[in-house]
């Protein structure tokens, strides 16, 4: 009795049989090959990364030299001063302006010469400056505080103690108007300055209570 056995193997591609290679093993190759893409992107990535921690370190203030230090230290009070003289400036115009409306609302020829206006004023000029320092105007107590905050807040952002140093330079503002002009300014101006100041005792509370 003789048993037949299939030899035929190159129907199921088993290796070193018709030179075939198997399924499997290409499949295992691709995977090696993905594996190793991954791999070198991962260590580009890594060095990429490292490279950047490096060079942004090295940009830091307290890597550079005492020298270089101190001329940032400069730069920054010089730009803090800078805003601080702008924001007195506007204030001293914002005032020049209110005054202004104000001698002609009035028919204070003493004012509209001080704030540079004309001394001669029409009547349909002397309703609108009127309408302009009223509760509401342009130049009225509430408008005017609120362009000063708006101002202010502009310049220091939502930084608190930036917000404090405005707050003094409007102050000062104010003041050096007053003492431009040589006498005190009229009551809109004084009631405008505290309403102002009003709008930053809020902001800081606000931010006292998100804390």
């Amino acid at each position: 009795m003789s048993i037949g056995i299939n030899t035929n193997y190159g129907n199921y591609n088993y290796a070193g049989v018709n030179n075939a290679e198997p399924s499997w093993a290409k499949d295992d190759e691709k995977d090696e090959k993905k594996e190793s893409a991954v791999n070198q992107q991962a260590a580009v990535y890594e060095k990429t990364a490292t490279e950047n921690n490096k060079e942004d370190d090295s940009k830091a203030i307290y890597k550079k030299s005492a020298t270089d230090r101190a001329a940032i230290v400069q730069q920054l009070k010089a730009a803090e001063e800078q805003q601080r003289n702008q924001l007195m400036s506007i204030v001293q115009k914002t005032l020049q302006g209110q005054v202004g409306a104000y001698g002609k609302a009035t028919g204070n020829s003493m004012w509209q010469q001080l704030a540079g206006g004309n001394i001669k004023v029409d009547a349909a000029t002397r309703a609108q400056a009127q309408k302009d320092i009223s509760e509401d105007g342009y130049y009225g107590v509430k408008q005017t505080s609120q362009r000063l905050f708006d101002f202010a807040a502009a310049l220091a952002g939502d930084d608190v103690d930036k917000m404090k140093e405005m707050q003094k330079a409007m102050e000062k503002g104010f003041k050096q108007a007053t003492k431009t002009w040589g006498r005190e300014l009229p009551s809109i101006c004084k009631e405008t300055m505290d309403a102002a100041n009003k709008l930053f005792e809020d902001y800081y509370q606000s931010k006292e209570q998100a804390v």
